[in-house]
């Protein structure tokens, strides 16, 4: 191929296309990436003050693509998770003691692993490309011809793959003609950070409602030194309009009651952002010379806070098989390779989309809310099912 062109081309330079472009940093092929928003940019959306839970498994993988180093100062620990129904009894308590390890997970502002990650990018033989976005490509017997728009010039460029990594909405998805499985919850995700009168001394809160759950993931503390945390609130999509038309008082005492007291009281909220909450499902993650990662391939409900976690391990995944083929100077497109990587992320991709999905109808269906605080007073009594239920949430 010409020096213009790519063996491989990534479409998104978020978190999960800039991931996957450090990744193949030592692969030997030529790698760019394509990002519609440049560096810093206010409207990037993977780089707001959204926090990201990272779980035990991603640290690993952020630790061999040798970011750890950079973002382990500004992560703080998940040492315990609480989960609890609200109105009625029973709760699961998981601790990193029993597990054996530092910490059951992380809390990260998306800000600064974003800076981490550009700083990386900068630094690495990947050559990236924006303000840019993928317009079009025609398929050849062995490279795709992709158009893209830079700036405001329209420029053609050759690659042996087309990774699409752009997102839930994502481009490449719709001009593969790929179908998606969509299902919307009715529910929207507002996040912001709380100041609280208790430190969470590295309790990470999941609490049932029977709107949705409530998550309080622990931060660093405020500049004046109160514990701190992120909250993530589910609410029916109709309650929208109110939930951000109040003011800062109404909306914790409004919180306050739907969280209970187990960080006392919520002294101070930051600023609100809402989000809705659909399921979306590639009805296959590759086709000639293409493959989606990320949410492009599965965005599912925050429950859990599994999303970031499962397109690291796409990523993880991609990324291992090609590095092996480039060791080979095998062709990064090759029909096989890219269905080795569909049949190994499979049953992680099921599993996980499933369970999220079953969680997060299963506690707003009325009714059933004694059995399952049953079900939760047995799972924490039951050493090995809450081990395997802490070891699943590790990505283990």
């Amino acid at each position: 191929m010409q020096n213009s062109d790519f063996d491989i081309l990534i479409a998104g330079g978020g978190m999960v296309g800039a991931t996957l472009g450090l990744g193949l940093a030592d692969s030997g092929y030529r790698v760019g990436i394509i990002e519609a928003q440049p560096p810093g940019a206010p409207v990037q959306p993977s780089y707001d003050e959204r926090a990201t839970a990272l779980s035990w498994g991603s640290r690993c993988i952020l630790e061999r693509l040798g970011l750890w180093a950079d973002l382990a100062p500004h992560a703080e620990p998940i040492r315990r998770i609480h989960v609890s129904q609200r109105g009625y009894f029973g709760n699961v308590r998981l601790d990193h003691r029993e597990e054996g390890v530092e910490a059951l997970g992380y809390v990260i502002v998306n800000r600064v692993l974003g800076q981490v990650l550009q700083t990386a990018l900068a630094a690495a033989p990947v050559t990236l490309m924006t303000p840019a976005r993928v317009t079009g490509y025609t398929g050849h017997d062995d490279h795709l011809g992709v158009q893209i728009r830079l700036d405001q010039a329209l420029v053609p460029i050759r690659t042996r793959l087309l990774v699409g990594a752009d997102g839930t909405r994502s481009v490449v998805r719709n001009l593969a003609g790929i179908d998606i499985h969509e299902s919307d919850y009715g529910q929207v995700g507002i996040i912001a950070n709380l100041s609280t009168e208790l430190d969470h001394r590295g309790t990470a809160f999941e609490r049932f409602t029977d709107e949705g759950p409530v998550a309080l993931l622990p931060l660093a503390p405020a500049e004046d030194g109160s514990p701190r945390c992120a909250l993530v609130w589910v609410r029916p999509v109709h309650r929208l309009d109110e939930t951000l038309a109040w003011d800062d008082g109404h909306f914790l005492r409004i919180l306050q009651d739907r969280f209970g007291h187990r960080l006392g009281r919520l002294r101070r909220v930051g600023a609100r952002v809402a989000y809705p909450l659909t399921r979306v499902r590639a009805v296959r993650d590759t086709d000639t010379r293409l493959v989606l990662v990320g949410n492009a391939s599965h965005t599912i409900h925050p429950v859990a806070g599994q999303g970031f976690n499962l397109a690291l391990r796409d990523v993880d995944t991609l990324a291992d098989l090609l590095c092996r083929a480039g060791r080979e100077a095998s062709d990064p497109g090759d029909a096989g390779l890219l269905q080795r990587y569909a049949v190994r992320r499979r049953p992680d991709l099921d599993r996980v989309t499933g369970v999220t999905d079953a969680l997060a109808r299963l506690f707003t269906t009325p009714g059933f809310g004694h059995v399952r605080g049953a079900a939760l007073v047995a799972l924490n009594l039951c050493g090995p099912l809450r081990h395997g239920v802490a070891r699943a949430g590790m990505g283990l």
